[in-house]
């Protein structure tokens, strides 16, 4: 469909199989006057599973709903390849020339596969080569009506992902004969529940320090404004926590927020047993972890859970690639704990804040950091710098929707969106 649209208006377009079938790439590359290096816009195509007997409407219909457009993908990233490309369009429709090349990269298996921007990258690279990367990203947040815009932001920056197992192990024996104390499953489920009562420390850097600054300032909230200067302004590390406490409860986006300050940690994947007869012999529970950089290593973040649960008999192992020993993983992730962000200095960066003052007039507009991950890696090895905008106002509830059931968006907040994404791509049309 996306390859009809290309053609149509007359852009260079092809399609880049990978080694799954019906797993592929597609790249559109609008050819400008190569005066700047080429811009890249990687959006994903796929999208995480449904539990469609928990939406109220079809996930893959489309439907708008009360305003809202219902959809799996909705907010990420369907919505943003959309406002992207129909901006794009718009442009080519009025007969634009661009100073750079802007290819568009509909990529696959960024939410879980093999063959993402990683494997391009390795086997294509002449085709993506670019000097600065736009992709999913900074959130538009919303004052406490949820519709009017607060705040503007694109990242510059992604938390580091990576993955633990709390594995238990007990005796295997018929079920009619139950050993509470020797149990797998009851073991890694007292560790669960530890482990879901605790929380990493608060750790501040600069980019979050910036991110949070700008927020005391765009809110209409006084009482969240001031709970966020305490924050920012705390001498020890318990006044930090408190206040830290203090800007979640206040938040009209706390999970959000909360997940801007400290290393997150949530269960996924829960394994054991294989009959309904059998006591099964180990469980396990996989934690999916998100680490800010800058501010607690991962390898302190595991050393911490460790200690944690070390009276729980369970064993707490790092999940890292194959063939990777745990020490070889926690040093990956250590330089991607380090890896620098995006640099603000680059006419990117200056086109995406023009572009919110245009659009947005006089909303706030700031750097921050992005609590999960996105495919721009392979670029940002090499030093290219990348940032994301999800540009559309989100509401809280929209927002934890992503991944989640009855996943929408706003059609204004998308059309609005769209006409952000063209005055940033009008900073880099050829003037006549």
């Amino acid at each position: 469909m996306l390859k009809a649209v290309w053609e149509r208006a007359g852009v260079p377009v092809e399609i880049i199989e990978t080694p799954q079938p019906d797993n592929v790439h597609l790249i559109a590359r609008i050819p400008g006057t190569g005066s700047a290096e080429s811009l890249l816009i990687p959006g994903h195509s796929d999208v995480v599973p449904v539990e469609e007997d928990n939406w109220d409407v079809d996930p893959f219909a489309g439907e708008v709903v009360d305003g809202e457009v219902y959809g799996r993908g909705a907010p990420d990233m369907k919505g943003a390849n959309s406002a992207m490309i129909s901006a794009l369009l718009r442009h080519l429709d009025e007969g634009a020339t661009f100073d750079r090349d802007i290819i568009v990269l509909t990529d696959c298996d960024e939410e879980a596969g093999d063959y993402g921007s990683g494997w391009l990258a390795k086997n294509h690279w002449d085709k993506i080569d670019a000097g600065a990367v736009l992709t999913e990203g900074g959130w538009f947040l919303a004052q406490s009506d949820q519709t009017t815009p607060m705040l503007i932001t694109a990242t510059r920056r992604d938390n580091v992902y990576f993955n633990l197992d709390l594995v238990a192990k007990g005796t295997a024996t018929h079920s009619s004969k139950p050993m509470p104390d020797d149990s797998a499953v009851v073991k890694v489920s007292r560790a669960i529940a530890e482990l879901g009562d605790w929380e990493a420390p608060v750790h501040l850097t600069e980019v979050t320090r910036e991110y949070f600054g700008a927020l005391a300032d765009a809110t209409s909230d006084h009482g969240l404004a001031k709970a966020i200067r305490l924050m920012l302004g705390a001498k020890s590390q318990p006044s930090r926590e408190r206040a830290a406490a203090l800007v979640v409860q206040r938040s009209d986006y706390p999970h959000l927020h909360r997940a801007l300050l400290r290393t997150t940690h949530a269960f996924v994947i829960r394994e054991a047993g294989y009959k309904e007869n059998v006591i099964p012999s180990e469980a396990t529970t996989r934690v999916n972890c998100r680490g800010i950089p800058g501010g607690e290593k991962p390898r302190e973040f595991v050393a911490a859970v460790r200690e944690l649960l070390k009276d729980r008999d369970v064993e707490v192992k790092v999940i890292g690639a194959a063939g990777e020993s745990e020490e070889q993983a926690l040093a990956r992730l250590d330089e991607t704990w380090a890896t620098a962000p995006a640099d603000l200095d680059t006419d990117l960066w200056r086109a995406l804040s023009d572009a919110s003052e245009a659009t947005y007039e006089d909303t706030p507009f700031a750097p921050a950091l992005f609590e999960a991950g996105t495919s721009p890696g392979p670029w940002r090895e090499k030093g290219v710098p990348g940032y994301g905008v999800y540009p559309y106002v989100l509401s809280n509830e929209q927002l934890i929707g992503m991944h989640g059931n009855n996943e929408r968006i706003f059609v204004e907040a998308l059309a609005r969106g769209s006409d952000y994404m063209y005055e940033v791509f009008a900073a880099f049309r050829t003037k006549g």
